[in-house]
């Protein structure tokens, strides 16, 4: 069996979760390619103590990236959860900055 935290990997920070988040409480994590929508949703309610209304999962496939020129390389790919929470439930990652 998992631990909840083997299921969430990490938080995504970029300017469009962040827009997400302060529009429509939405979070997005990257999460275990195993993991499924009721594990997800277990684990983020027992790690924040937040009600999640909804989860969705999105499989992102690797990037071909070119190195030094002439070498192409293969970036890995992860799933994606985003999670909607309660109006106001609130996951703060940066506190006080």
């Amino acid at each position: 069996m998992k631990s909840m935290y083997d299921v969430i990997v990490s938080p995504i920070i970029t300017e469009k979760s962040t827009a997400a988040k302060e529009k429509s409480n939405e979070i997005e994590f990257v999460v275990n390619k195993v993991s499924n929508k009721k594990e997800i949703k277990d684990a983020v309610e027992k790690i924040f103590k937040v009600t999640v209304l909804d989860v969705r999962t999105i499989n992102m496939p690797g990037k071909i990236k070119t190195v030094r020129g002439s070498h192409r390389g293969l970036r890995s790919g992860y799933k994606k959860a985003v999670i909607k929470l309660k109006q106001n439930d609130k996951i703060e990652f940066f506190q006080g900055v």
